[in-house]
């Protein structure tokens, strides 16, 4: 038996799937808002949306010279979206319904109200395993 038995990935607990009604506008029969299905992302699937989220900016008064900024708005809607399981935001009929041709848009116009997106995003931040969420972490690292 190896001394690293415990870490082995067959001890490793399974994630399960979590539910969340992000909109009031999307509702059942009864009235009540659809729960969507949400996923955990990897923590490599994570850095590669926030390198996908990231650009250099130029350092005034340094030529050739640049620093790193991510993107935290389009961060978030990319990990939002990838998180989705149900609706499926690829869903090509979905799109077209809503007239947007990407993941990201169709999120943003099935959640249109801006306090719930919000509520929406950092639902899935804590899902994800973020305490606290990117904006804070951005507001607090400009102060």
């Amino acid at each position: 038996m190896s001394k690293f038995s415990k870490f082995m990935k067959s001890n490793k607990a399974v994630k399960e799937n979590g539910f969340y009604a992000p909109t009031r506008s999307l509702c059942d029969g009864d009235g009540n808002p659809l729960k969507w299905e949400f996923r955990h992302i990897t923590s490599k699937e994570n850095e590669d949306l926030r390198d996908s989220c990231t650009i250099d900016v130029p350092i005034t008064g340094k030529p050739n010279m640049f620093r790193q900024k991510v993107k935290s708005g389009l961060y978030i809607q990319k990990m939002v979206a990838a998180s989705v399981v149900v609706p499926d935001l690829y869903d090509k009929e979905l799109q077209d319904s809503y007239g947007v041709m990407t993941p990201e848009e169709l999120l943003l116009a099935m959640v249109d109200d801006p306090g719930e997106y919000n509520e929406l995003a950092s639902f899935v931040q804590r899902f994800q395993g973020f305490n606290v969420s990117f904006e804070d972490k951005v507001g607090e690292a400009k102060n």
